[in-house]
């Protein structure tokens, strides 16, 4: 796997707000104005660039960055009002469920059309298609588990012990080659794409940034763990049947072997880690604090609501014979079409 770990190049930014933020990380810029802040679409490219950029300072950084300004306190202060935004947006767009009882029941209810995108890629999907979703996908699976690990000290009892079984299972159970970032590199790998963390920044859309923002978001802040558990459980509830779809995606396709194993891998672990997460996760937590119930809730349903945005521009896009990437197609990944 190449330049496993190097740190990866700025990003070109997608307007004011994000060109400001990656200026002030190269030293060269004051942050972006509280209007143009205040000005900036809450799901659109600029927002959810500069949001992520701030929030992978605390995964791996930037190439010429300096590290020190994980905890810039000026940043810090730009970050929260670009967090204010999105997570107000999400509380103001978000149906929410009166139980965390009723939201993850919606979840176990597999839909009778099957119009998401893994029923799309297992009936019609090209190999373009999805080797345009590892692309996208990659911003959150080269760094799997990582986002929800932040929760652990925010636990105890069975809530801790049981999130942090299913992270060690995320990790490989100790073996390195088994660690589900790795296996999603090999997956990227069978399918001709560069396996560089951050590769795909430029190319991802903001609907991606969001999700993965999302998780950045609810880890990052104690007030938000139980977001943070409900988004993890519809993580875990959805994967399964998810994955099992996507191998069967891989194989028509013939993607390669590392490729079917990844989401195989997923369709086994994940159908164990979904009881695990409902019972001693959520049970453990809410046993212990039950007034994050709505907090619980909430992160179910905000999850959902980002990852159908998602879903509406991926399928937008494949159905009208374009690509989904805001960088067109190269050799790299071909757009037959």
């Amino acid at each position: 796997m190449p330049h496993e770990n190097r740190e990866p190049r700025l990003p070109s930014a997608r307007g004011p707000v994000s060109a400001a933020v990656a200026e002030y990380l190269r030293g060269a810029g004051p942050l972006p104005r509280h209007e143009e802040v205040a000005g900036a679409a809450v799901y659109g490219d600029d927002l959810q660039l500069a949001l992520y950029l701030c929030y992978e300072l605390h995964y791996r950084g930037f190439e010429g960055v300096a590290p020190d300004l994980e905890w810039d306190p000026d940043l810090l202060r730009t970050r929260a009002a670009l967090e204010h935004r999105f997570l107000s947006a999400l509380r103001g767009d978000t149906a929410p469920h009166e139980s965390v009882e009723d939201a993850l029941a919606e979840l176990l209810v597999e839909p009778v059309d099957g119009t998401g995108v893994s029923h799309y890629l297992r009936k019609e999907g090209e190999l373009w298609q999805l080797r345009e979703y590892a692309a996208q996908r990659s911003l959150y699976h080269l760094k799997e588990a990582d986002p929800h690990a932040w929760v652990l000290p925010r636990l105890w009892g069975r809530a801790k012990a049981g999130m942090a079984a299913v992270e060690f299972d995320e990790y490989g159970g100790g073996r390195p080659d088994r660690v589900h970032a790795r296996l999603f590199a090999d997956l990227m790998a069978d399918l001709d794409l560069d396996t560089t963390y951050g590769c795909y920044l430029d190319a991802a859309s903001a609907e991606v940034l969001a999700t993965v923002n999302l998780m950045s978001l609810f880890g990052l802040h104690r007030s938000l763990r139980g977001a943070l558990v409900g988004h993890f459980a519809a993580v875990e509830i959805t994967s399964s049947p998810g994955s099992r779809r996507l191998a069967e995606a891989m194989r028509r396709t013939g993607a390669g072997g590392a490729a079917e194993f990844f989401y195989d891998e997923h369709v086994e672990a994940d159908a164990v880690h979904e009881q695990v997460v409902r019972h001693e996760v959520i049970g453990g937590l809410l046993a212990e604090e039950p007034h994050l119930a709505a907090d619980v809730a909430f992160g179910i349903d905000a999850t959902e609501h980002v990852e159908d945005r998602l879903a509406a521009r991926l399928l937008t896009d494949w159905r009208a014979g374009r690509s989904s990437l805001r960088i067109p197609p190269t050799s790299e990944i071909p757009h037959t079409s």
